[in-house]
């Protein structure tokens, strides 16, 4: 049978140092890739938010917390590299370090470190990498992704249909308790109705969200379930109080939450992406978003829009009755 990628590497270990991006949806975008480097063979050796450990944390790759000083983060990328050429001593002459971020520091960071990075050709950072290459446009960000690293293994392969995020034995485990704890039937809708950040200067939430969760969603007779981030707590006990809320929810445990539910519903923003990732039936609700470049990645994502504005009640609605007949309730995680 034919594979997508190369047989994994019979070679002693090959470190490989990889800075992740800040975002929840960018990281969750990069695990198709980091998933192929490491069934080539790669000792993923990661960097990131501290939020990424537990998302990530289903796969064993070890995630090591990005400082917020920048001397800090120099020390922790040379500790880093010792650790590395410990383990293979020809680390440093090959390419070791993969670059997801496209600013500026990033590489300038990884630079002064010492290592050999390879990353896009972005803001003029070209001399600050052992090698860099082209930023693709008008291209889904999984696919910039998964293109840097076919650069890497320097051999091509069309990306997967799915994400594949699992969630740990210990987060499943949390997540069980709190349906537990606040009674939440099973087949339960999770909703997210925040957004961080814009598109295009335009804000990605959903004005209409607070009625269709106290109106027509409820028509479905389903729990509804809300997992508000910090500083989103207010948001949710105002407009959605009606909800099971769950707070301070890590994203390890909200993924095995998502990963046991019927659908989810949700602006453009992080969670979304990871209820695709898992698997769940998720219905994106977007504005300004452009699916084709941002939209969540999964056979099971359906998004609503109703350009140049937003959709209606009537649509998304429409979208959910299209969904949950093909998904009963389904025992709790």
């Amino acid at each position: 049978m034919a594979r997508d990628y190369p047989l994994p590497m019979t070679e002693p270990s090959r470190p490989l140092i990889v800075r992740l991006r800040n975002w929840v949806g960018d990281v969750t975008l990069g695990l198709p890739t980091l998933t192929r480097l490491a069934g080539a063979g790669y000792d993923l050796r990661l960097v990131g938010k501290r939020w990424a450990r537990d998302l990530l944390a289903g796969h064993g790759w070890p995630v090591e917390v990005l400082p917020g000083k920048k001397l800090d983060r120099l020390r922790l990328l040379r500790r880093m590299r010792a650790q590395a050429r410990a383990a293979d001593p020809g680390f440093d002459r090959r390419l070791n370090t993969l670059c997801f971020p496209y600013s500026f520091s990033s590489a300038l960071e990884c630079r002064l470190a010492g290592l050999r990075a390879l990353g896009h050709a972005y803001e003029g950072r070209s001399l600050l990498l052992a090698r860099s290459v082209p930023r693709p446009q008008d291209t889904h960000e999984l696919e910039v992704y998964w293109q840097l690293g076919s650069a890497l293994l320097g051999a091509d392969a069309a990306p997967p249909a799915a994400i594949g995020l699992r969630a740990s034995a210990a987060h499943r485990r949390a997540a069980r308790a709190l349906v537990q704890q606040h009674a939440i039937e099973p087949g339960y809708i999770v909703i997210c109705p925040f957004a961080g950040g814009t598109w295009d200067g335009k804000d990605k939430t959903w004005p209409g969200f607070a009625a269709f969760a106290a109106g027509p969603l409820r028509g479905f007779g389903r729990s509804i379930v809300v997992c508000p981030g910090p500083g989103e707590e207010a948001v949710a006990r105002e407009g959605f109080g009606r909800a099971t809320l769950l707070r301070g929810v890590d994203l390890g445990t909200y993924a095995a939450l998502l990963e046991e539910a019927a659908l989810m519903i949700s602006n453009d923003t992080g969670p979304g992406h990871i209820a695709a990732a898992v698997g769940t039936p998720l219905i994106s609700v977007l504005g300004p978003s452009n699916p084709a470049l941002w939209g969540a990645w999964g056979a099971n994502v359906h998004n609503v829009r109703h350009p140049p504005g937003w959709p209606t009640d009537e649509e998304v609605a429409a979208a959910v009755a299209r969904v949950i007949p093909s998904n009963p309730r389904r025992t709790p995680c």
